[in-house]
Parts: structure tokens; C-alpha cells; sequence
């Protein structure tokens, strides 16, 4: 009896070193680099696992095709589209730079392709597609896409447009796209699968995408990368391990490989700190976040069916203490 409980407690001094030292080293992360910001959610509990600037402002990226999906999605739940529905490319949509599927004006596109080439490819020029096609002009849908946003509380984010593409007065929080990654897959989990695809046909070829971490992170499943070289190498992504589901976001990444370690650190700390939960002792009860998702159960969005395991708290506004800040004011580059 003595030895096991000397056993449990040395495990338990482990976990706390590790937490301890992870904690050390993320904080000296987000010293180095001004445009960084990260927070980590556990779904089924809303313990924030960890936090860092997530409420400061910060440049969305192609993490804007999540919103520009949702509204899709929502589209596609009202029957006011279809998967096989074919969509009209405009010669603005044609028109738009890279990263992009090369789609010719006065073309059509599915519905379903076009939610692949968002998702993997992340096509601006499909976005774009999307917007006229929800909205009638571009211009009309990102003030869609910013009255969704706040209608879901996203209350610190502002769209101009539906790829991206650098604009100085298109801006976002990390914590907000939590809650907008949350929201997807909570209200149209039927649609989530496509965020796990890599790879996918047009027009006799195979597309891939960005996201590495769908291949080389063990129990990662979905959602989005993004990058204009004002915001850096920013990722949603959403795990499961062990049947516990983490939702992280991590924005400001030097390289998408830093980004992408990043992320998987993040991650394993987070696994780690969500399998103390309930255990009552010290390690468990040890908060190194100094942040907590004390929120009300949002309804789900109209037509939605009901969603997976995991996903019981998306949805939940976070309380969070006032925030400042502004990004740098010199966008620039390609939105992927």
C-alpha cells in the first residue's frame, strides 16, 4: 500500500513537472512573438486549458472560410441549396489571387466541390463563389458573415470579405474562432466530415490541402489553416483522444511547422491537464490557464441535427476581462 502510494504520488509530481515546464515555455512563446495568440478548450467540460492573448485582435486569415462555410452550411439546412447545385463563377470570383482552384468565369461550380475547395484547397476564388451566390456581392456577405459572428458571440470579429485576403478592418479573436469552430461542429455535424479530408477530384485531378496536422498528429480531424504574412501561419484544429474532445486555435505562427509543432505541444498539454480532471487532488485542481468557460448552452442553429459526442458545449459564450491591442496594420500576401 505505502509503495502504490508512493508510485501515485511520484506520477503525479511527473504530470505537474510537465505541466509546470509546458506552461513556462508557451508563456516565453508568446513573448517572442507580438502576433501570436492561442487558447485550447476542452468541448465536454469548457475548462479553458490554456489562453494566451486569445482576446486580443488579431488578422483571421483563411480561418475566415469557416464563417463563409457556416453560412453555406446554414444554406444548405434551409434547402435553399443543395450539395449538386451548381454555382456561377463571375469574373470578380475568377479574378482573385492565390491560393485558389482556378475556377473560369462564366463557369459553374457544385456546392459540394466547392465546400471541399474551401475546406482543403482553400480556394479564395471559390469563396468568392460563395459569397455571390449566398449574398449577391461580396460586399453584402462579409456584413453577413459579421451579423452571424455576432449573432454566435463572436463579439470582437469583423469581415470584409469571404476568403481572407488581407484587409486591415477584417479582424478576429483566437477565442473567437474557438467559438466559431465549436459552432460548426455542434450545429451541422453533418457537414464536419469534410474538415478531415486532405485531398479531393477536380476535373480529373487530385487536389491536396494544407492541413499537416490532419496526418501527423494523432486524433486530429478537422477544421482549418490560414495565412496572410500580416497575421502568420494560423490553425484550427480539433482532436480526440482517449474519447475526450480538445478544440484549439493558434494564431501568428513564424512557419507553418512551427505553427504546426506548436499546436501538437498544445495539444498534448492540453490531454494531459484534461485527464487530471476529476480526480480532486492538488495536480487537478492546479489552474495554469487562469481562465474558465462559465457559459449558458446556446441554441442550436435552425435545422441542425444533433451533434456528436464532444461537442456538448459549443456554442457557450466565454467570459473573458477586457481586451486590447491592434494587429499590424500592413496586410499583405496570399490567404491559404
Amino acid at each position: 500500500m505505502v509503495t502504490a502510494n508512493m508510485a501515485m504520488g511520484r506520477s503525479r509530481l511527473l504530470a505537474f513537472g510537465l505541466l509546470v515546464s509546458l506552461a513556462m515555455l508557451l508563456a516565453g512563446v508568446a513573448q517572442a512573438n507580438p502576433r501570436y495568440a492561442a487558447i485550447v478548450v476542452d468541448v465536454e467540460s469548457g475548462e479553458i486549458l490554456h489562453a494566451a492573448n486569445a482576446e486580443e485582435t488579431r488578422y483571421p486569415a483563411s480561418l475566415t472560410k469557416m464563417m463563409t462555410l457556416y453560412l453555406l452550411f446554414e444554406a444548405l439546412e434551409g434547402r435553399s441549396l443543395s450539395l449538386g447545385h451548381a454555382l456561377p463563377v463571375s469574373s470578380y470570383a475568377a479574378s482573385k489571387p492565390a491560393s485558389k482552384l482556378y475556377v473560369k468565369a462564366g463557369s459553374t461550380i457544385p456546392v459540394e466541390t466547392a465546400i471541399q475547395a474551401l475546406v482543403i484547397k482553400s480556394a479564395n476564388d471559390v469563396a468568392v463563389v460563395v459569397a455571390e451566390a449566398l449574398g449577391g456581392s461580396e460586399t453584402h456577405f462579409a456584413r453577413m458573415m459579421t451579423e452571424k459572428a455576432h449573432e454566435l458571440g463572436m463579439t470582437r470579429t469583423t469581415f470584409r470579405n469571404a476568403n481572407g485576403l488581407p484587409d486591415a478592418g477584417q479582424t478576429t479573436t483566437a477565442r473567437d474562432m474557438a467559438t466559431l469552430s465549436l459552432r460548426l461542429m455542434q450545429d451541422f455535424p453533418q457537414y464536419y466530415h469534410y474538415f478531415s479530408r486532405t485531398s479531393f477530384n477536380w476535373k480529373g485531378k487530385t487536389i491536396t490541402g494544407h492541413n499537416r496536422l490532419l496526418d501527423n498528429y494523432a486524433g486530429a480531424d478537422g477544421l482549418k489553416t490560414g495565412f496572410i504574412r500580416a497575421s502568420g501561419f494560423n490553425v484550427a484544429t480539433s482532436a480526440m483522444r482517449n474519447g475526450r474532445r480538445l478544440v484549439s486555435v493558434v494564431m501568428g505562427g513564424f512557419t507553418a511547422a512551427s505553427r504546426d509543432a506548436h499546436m501538437s505541444d498544445l495539444l498534448d498539454r492540453g490531454f494531459v491537464r484534461a485527464s487530471l480532471f476529476g480526480r480532486g487532488d492538488w495536480v487537478a485542481q492546479a489552474d495554469f490557464s487562469g481562465e474558465r468557460m462559465t457559459l449558458p448552452q446556446a441554441a442550436p442553429a435552425s435545422g441542425s441535427r444533433h451533434a456528436p459526442r464532444g461537442a456538448g458545449i459549443v456554442g457557450r459564450r466565454c467570459r473573458w476581462p477586457a481586451a486590447s491591442g491592434t494587429p499590424n496594420r500592413h496586410p499583405a500576401s496570399w490567404s491559404a
